[in-house]
């Protein structure tokens, strides 16, 4: 039976002019599915799939914290997934 992946949804506030520095360097993490600039309150949503919850710390801790220009961060953990 395969394990269904562990997915977050991070909200993401950027410094102002460094919206594509940011989106460029978040797409190099492996574990990042999914970048999208949007409207709103926010500048960037990511998805990230990992498969275990260490690993997550890890590359929201360590990997997206070191990226220059990402002023916030906002984890949203997924539940279930009723559609792809």
């Amino acid at each position: 039976m395969e394990v269904e992946p562990i997915t977050a949804i991070i909200l993401i506030n950027v410094e102002k002019g460094k919206v594509k520095d940011v989106a460029r360097e978040l797409s190099k993490i492996d574990e990042v599915t999914e970048v999208h600039s949007v409207a709103g309150i926010y500048d960037l949503v990511v998805k990230v799939k990992v498969k275990e919850y260490g690993r997550l710390s890890d590359v929201i801790t360590e990997k997206m914290q070191s990226i220059d220009g990402i002023e916030r961060t906002i984890t949203l953990m997924c539940f279930k997934t009723f559609k792809l």
